[in-house]
């Protein structure tokens, strides 16, 4: 179990109580429709590593991709880089572009930029990421977060404090609107489902860096007059949980994202 969770109840009155408490209690972890949930509460995951592979199987035996409740793109197709380091699936009309590493990153790191049948930019992935310390976050900047969508993927990652098992997320962080970003990380947000920003990115194993595959690597509540996209922006949380339960978008990129493979 990755937080606590409660199904996520039809109507205004739930929504309302949801946007004021940001609480929940335990229920399942993103299979079939996602639920609403709030991230652990503290610990940290064992120390140590996975096995590279596909999506981990759910306690009913399916394979968590079947989690994705939208429909998905009828024709795929499998992407891998030159070097054969990585490889994911992706719908047969998206376009996947291996670009040039982020400055800073490690020998051998690669980065790969995903957009869509029109050009329009969807995720990014990125390996050999250095490790940055955390950016300054006073209690009174915080901003409560919700994780609209949680499911567990198998994939290599180092453990130790503030983390877990890596999961492919949606999250919502509270402003002026309700912010929501889509990626993989093993970083628990804050212990008290609160934070300056969510971080999309998954530990690595030692001595091979960490790794993103997002849309955004650090999601945060914007200000009126900055840029959002490729973050996404709602005006009540029943369209992000819309968003996430009834389009195809979603549940293409969730099934992407779950199909990534790290070679070791």
């Amino acid at each position: 179990m990755t937080g606590m969770t409660v199904s996520r109840r039809t109507g205004a009155a739930a929504v309302a109580l949801l946007a004021a408490t940001l609480l929940a209690g335990c229920g399942n972890e993103g299979k079939g429709s996602p639920a609403w949930t709030v991230e652990p509460s503290g610990g940290s995951a064992s120390p140590g590593s996975t096995t590279t592979g596909r999506a981990a199987p759910s306690a009913t035996g399916s394979s968590a991709p079947s989690a994705q409740p939208g429909t998905t793109a009828s024709a795929w197709k499998v992407f891998t880089d030159p070097a054969k380091k990585v490889s994911f699936d992706l719908p047969q009309e998206w376009i996947a572009q291996s670009v040039e590493p982020d400055k800073g990153t490690l020998p051998g790191a690669v980065k790969v930029e995903v957009k869509d049948a029109e050009g329009t930019y969807l995720a990014t992935l990125q390996t050999g990421l250095p490790e940055a310390a955390p950016a300054a976050c006073v209690a009174a900047s915080k901003k409560s977060y919700v994780v609209v969508s949680s499911v567990p993927v198998e994939l290599p990652h180092s453990g130790g404090e503030g983390t877990i098992s890596p999961h492919v997320v949606f999250r919502v962080i509270q402003g002026y609107r309700f912010f929501g970003s889509y990626g993989i990380t093993n970083v628990v947000g804050g212990a008290d489902s609160k934070a300056c920003q969510l971080q999309n990115v998954v530990r690595g194993l030692e001595g091979q860096g960490n790794y993103s595959f997002s849309d955004v690597r650090s999601l945060k509540s914007f200000a009126p007059d900055e840029k959002v996209a490729p973050a996404k922006a709602f005006d009540t949380l029943d369209q992000a949980a819309d968003y996430v339960n009834k389009g195809s978008e979603f549940a293409d990129v969730q099934r992407m994202l779950m199909s990534l493979e790290i070679k070791n």
